[in-house]
């Protein structure tokens, strides 16, 4: 009976009952305030984009169980994917925000989809040239003799 109150009957077919743990909550921060997958030990936090990279960081391999990366990204948790503008494509939700462009249309980092805040105190805000950034470069860019934002200011001003 406590077996029971733990377990749900999820389905009977044939008379027979079928048994099934409730949804392991996997979700946790990693390092950068980083959406992450929490392993079966509670302690450890992989970052989004480390889940099913044929790399086991779980110490007993959940992260890449067939279950879990059999059908990308339908098979992983919500809180692990960033729908793109384009519904073709998709990226881990630690990659939102993160300065780069990964979706291919900064819809991951500019816009209401992605609600990112400002650029950080290691970025510069312009309209970027080049098609890796989208609305900031970094400042380790600045002043490099290189034209990173259309309008100069990459290299005159920040």
């Amino acid at each position: 009976s406590s077996l029971l109150s733990v377990l749900h009957i999820t389905k009977m077919l044939n008379n027979e009952v079928f048994l099934a743990f409730p949804p392991v909550n996997r979700f946790c921060a990693a390092s950068n305030n980083r959406t992450g997958f929490l392993c079966d030990d509670k302690v450890s936090c992989v970052p989004a984009s480390q889940v099913c990279n044929t790399v086991s960081n779980c110490r007993s391999g959940e992260d890449e169980q067939e279950e879990l990366c059999g059908d990308l990204p339908r098979s992983l948790p919500g809180h692990l994917v960033f729908r793109c503008s384009n519904p073709a494509y998709w990226i881990y939700a630690d990659q939102r925000c993160n300065g780069v462009n990964d979706c291919g249309d900064c819809s991951d980092e500019t816009g209401s989809l992605a609600a990112c805040p400002p650029c950080g105190s290691e970025w510069w805000n312009c309209s970027p040239v080049l098609y890796e950034y989208c609305s900031c470069v970094p400042r380790r860019l600045c002043r490099d003799g290189i034209q990173h934002c259309h309008s100069w200011s990459d290299e005159y001003i920040c």
